[in-house]
């Protein structure tokens, strides 16, 4: 069984004890957080799509940590004008573990 969630503007392919990093959602180390913008979810007796999203249907998930990505660089610069400028960026995210998926 799986599904296919939204959050934070993406949309992921989840199934059950997946670990997906998603944007940063404000929800400490522990807790539980519950998913309700299910687009699709697929089981044994075929698909279920929602328009936009599955009447009832949720995705409960386990905050395992939040953390920064990698450093991003970003370097611009013109030639022959002496312009450089280099700034760097690490975008924050959450790792969550899918817990059950319920249609």
């Amino acid at each position: 069984m799986y599904a296919i969630i939204e959050t934070g503007g993406k949309q992921y392919k989840v199934q059950e004890g997946d670990k997906i990093k998603i944007e940063k959602l404000d929800f400490a180390a522990d807790e539980t957080v519950t998913f309700d913008k299910v687009l699709l979810v697929s089981d044994d007796n075929g698909a279920t799509v929602g328009a936009p999203y599955v009447e009832g249907a949720t995705v409960a998930a386990k905050v395992l940590f939040q953390g920064k990505s990698d450093k991003v660089i970003i370097f611009k610069f013109k030639a022959k004008k002496d312009y450089r400028k280099k700034q760097g960026h690490r975008q924050p995210f959450t790792l969550v573990q899918i817990e059950g998926i319920t249609a």
